[in-house]
């Protein structure tokens, strides 16, 4: 009894997008509360990457267009939750960082990776967290090492905020606007998985890029 009770709370987390419509029907205002906490946690708080982001933005939206939920109170939530939870990541980031990496003959845990990490993140952190947020689990833990190393906060809440608005409403918007056409509808994940691609194909275009020019660059021998 017990482990079909955990089963079907677990089921309920993982994929509470399935279960959006009824729960929204049934509790009312509470929903919007369970949103902005899972949003927050997915994108706030490491040990919960596994939370629904993608897809329960997606739902959300298709079901706000259907009257379920009001589509302006989420554009306006949700890209809140999701600003908030990078920047509680990003602090506790700051804080663990200089608490972890100290010792020097570490090999995980070297002041050198600190610095590194900061280089990295000057240079390269705005695409970093703005396309971070379209990747699944990445996006969970791209603030936490922005704030590990100790990149600018005001260069990170920049990028923070678009990148929350560009993948909240991104999202909201396509499950409104397409999230009930029959053939959508049926292939959910699908279209999830395809968007989540298209979302990463430029970071991956520039990886290629990048070897090319280090492998043309290359001294040959």
């Amino acid at each position: 009894m017990v482990i079909e009770l955990l089963k079907k709370a677990l089921d309920l987390l993982l994929h509470f997008e399935k279960y959006l419509d009824s729960i929204a029907l049934e509790y009312g205002i509470i929903i919007y509360i369970i949103l902005f906490l899972i949003i927050f946690c997915e994108t706030g708080l490491v040990v919960t990457p596994f939370l629904p982001g993608d897809s329960l933005l997606f739902a959300v939206g298709a079901i706000a267009a259907r009257g379920s939920l009001s589509f302006p109170v989420v554009l306006i939530l949700l890209p809140l939750a999701a600003i908030i939870g990078d920047t509680v990541n990003y602090f506790i980031g700051r804080w663990v960082g200089p608490k972890v990496f100290h010792y020097e003959k570490s090999r995980w845990f070297n002041p050198k990776h600190l610095q590194e990490a900061h280089a990295f993140y000057e240079k390269y952190g705005g695409i970093t967290i703005t396309i971070g947020r379209f990747i699944p689990i990445v996006r969970t833990f791209v603030p936490f090492v922005a704030g590990v190393g100790t990149m600018r906060y005001t260069h990170f809440t920049f990028f923070n905020i678009i990148g929350a608005v560009l993948w909240v409403v991104g999202f909201l918007c396509a499950g409104f606007f397409f999230g009930n056409i029959p053939v959508i509808k049926s292939n959910f994940k699908l279209v999830v998985i395809g968007i989540i691609l298209i979302s990463v194909l430029p970071m991956v275009i520039a990886w290629i890029r990048s070897k090319m020019k280090s492998a043309a660059e290359a001294p040959k021998g």
